[in-house]
């Protein structure tokens, strides 16, 4: 993979002809990349693209590397149809944008703290020709407080801060800690969302967010708190784990 992404190659060209020789300067490339590689720094960032729902994304070490199992949120999301969508943390813009991608009717807001991250969002927006119908707000979770949604959908940061030590070294090392560092018990960020959206929410409104595979008692508990009336679910990943609190109003 990192010797087709110097030469600008797909996997497939490049063993279909193993007799190409590299130039110089290509060879030198490799090498710098082959050895970055090797201290653990993550192969997303060195070839600057990773697929998430089909999709092929930009990612600096300014955003989250997309996860395999996020692609339940989006699933759950297009099941509902909604019109009006808020993505909390939106980092690289991957939910916001399959989410656009496959509902040319919504209007989606995406939400980021990071200016940085958001500069990625924006440009994998325009990569797929969604950035029309999609506004960004430099923003802490829901604040400022954007209009009235039928959907709020996010990834926020759940490692305990305790556990960041004990991540692989190419997510400790160099995937952006405040998209992690979900505080002492991990659900810091949850917290806020989950106080902040019933302002947010219309009526039969839905709130899908990912948790960690350990947090769904104590997220379910929020949950009831925040919305006493609303339906509460946990939906497992494709491996069987706690994966997704739905909120349903």
């Amino acid at each position: 993979m990192l010797l087709a992404h110097v030469l600008q190659s797909s996997r497939t060209t490049l063993l279909a002809h193993p007799e190409q020789a590299l130039s110089a300067d290509q060879f030198w490339r490799y090498a710098d990349i082959v050895r970055q590689r090797s201290t653990g720094y993550p192969l997303p960032y060195l070839t600057g693209t990773a697929e998430f729902y089909a999709l092929s994304f930009e990612v600096t070490p300014e955003v989250l590397i997309p996860r395999p199992e996020t692609e339940i949120l989006v699933d759950l999301a297009l099941a509902r149809r909604p019109t009006c969508v808020v993505d909390v943390g939106t980092g690289s813009g991957c939910i916001a944008i399959a989410l656009a991608a496959h509902l040319p009717e919504a209007q989606i807001t995406g939400i980021e703290l990071s200016p940085a991250a958001l500069a990625v969002a924006q440009r994998n927006a325009e990569r797929h020709g969604v950035a029309d119908r999609i506004q960004w707000i430099v923003g802490d979770v829901l604040v400022p407080r954007p209009g009235p949604a039928d959907l709020i959908v996010s990834n926020p940061p759940y490692v305990r801060t305790s556990e960041m030590a004990t991540l692989p070294v190419s997510v400790r090392s160099y995937e952006p800690a405040v998209a992690l560092d979900g505080g002492a018990d991990g659900l810091v960020t949850i917290r806020q969302l989950l106080n902040q959206a019933p302002a947010v929410l219309g009526p039969d409104g839905c709130l899908l967010m990912e948790i960690g595979v350990d947090q769904a008692e104590a997220a379910i508990d929020l949950a009831r708190t925040a919305f006493p009336q609303a339906q509460i679910y946990i939906h497992p990943d494709l491996a069987g784990h706690d994966r997704v609190l739905e909120v349903s109003l």
